[in-house]
C-alpha cells in the first residue's frame, strides 16, 4: 500500500527535516499567513479553515501528538513573547483583529512546517489528502533530480521507496560525519573511503 504520511512518524519527520523539500512545497502551496521576522505563521482557526475541519479537530490532533508538533514549529505564545509577536504584527500594518477582538492572553501558532505536519496527520480531511499527495510528488521529484533521474524502484509509490531512500541518506550522513570527526586527512578522504565502501560492496556481491 502506498504511503500517505499518516503513519509512521519517521516518514513525516524525514520530509519535515528536509529544508530543500520544505522550500519546494512552499512554492507550490499558496497559503497566506502572518509574516513575522521573515517567517510565516498560521492560527488554529486558519489551519482548520484551510483543511476544512473544525478547530476542535486541530486541537485534538495537537493534544494527541504534542511532542511531534512542538518539535516541528507549533507554539503557544504567552506573556512577553506574545506581546512582542503582536507588536511586530501591528508595526507591519497587519490587522491584529484577524485573531480576535477580545484581549489576547495566549495564542497558538503554526509555522509552515507545523502547518504541513497537521496536513500529514489529518485523515478526515480531503484537502489534507491532496496536500499529502502533493508533498509525496514533490519529494519523489526531488529524489529523482538528485539521483540523476534514475531510481532502483520501478513503482515510486511502493511503501518502501521513500523510507529506503531516506535510510540511505541517513547512513551516508553518519558515514561522512564519522570521517569528519575521526579521520585526520584532507578533503579527499571522503572520496577515498567512499570508493572503499563501493569496492567492499562489489566484493561481497561477487562472493555470493
Amino acid at each position: 500500500m502506498a504511503k500517505d504520511l499518516t503513519n509512521p512518524v519517521i516518514d513525516r519527520q524525514n520530509i519535515l527535516n528536509n529544508d530543500m523539500a520544505i522550500e519546494e512545497i512552499k512554492r507550490n502551496i499558496s497559503v497566506p499567513g502572518i509574516v513575522v521576522d521573515d517567517k510565516i505563521y498560521f492560527t488554529v482557526e486558519y489551519v482548520a479553515s484551510f483543511y476544512e475541519v473544525d478547530p476542535r479537530t486541530i486541537r485534538r490532533y495537537i493534544e494527541n501528538n504534542s511532542k511531534e508538533f512542538n518539535e516541528n514549529g507549533y507554539e503557544v505564545l504567552t506573556g512577553q513573547k506574545l506581546k512582542d509577536f503582536l507588536n511586530k504584527i501591528e508595526n507591519s500594518g497587519k490587522d491584529i483583529n484577524v485573531f480576535t477582538k477580545e484581549k489576547i492572553t495566549r495564542l497558538s501558532v503554526f509555522d509552515f512546517r507545523a502547518f504541513l505536519n497537521i496536513g500529514m496527520l489529518l485523515s478526515e480531511s480531503e484537502r489534507a489528502k491532496e496536500v499529502r499527495k502533493l508533498i509525496l510528488d514533490i519529494v519523489i521529484d526531488l529524489i529523482n533530480k538528485k539521483t540523476g533521474g534514475g531510481t532502483k524502484y520501478i513503482n515510486q509509490r511502493d511503501e518502501d521507496y521513500l523510507e529506503s531512500w531516506y535510510c540511505e541518506e541517513n547512513y551516508r550522513k553518519l558515514f561522512t560525519d564519522a570521517l569528519r570527526d575521526y579521520v585526520v586527512e584532507g578533503k579527499y578522504k571522503y572520496a577515498r573511503y567512499t570508493d572503499k565502501i563501493y569496492e567492499s560492496g562489489v566484493i561481497s556481491i561477487e562472493k555470493r
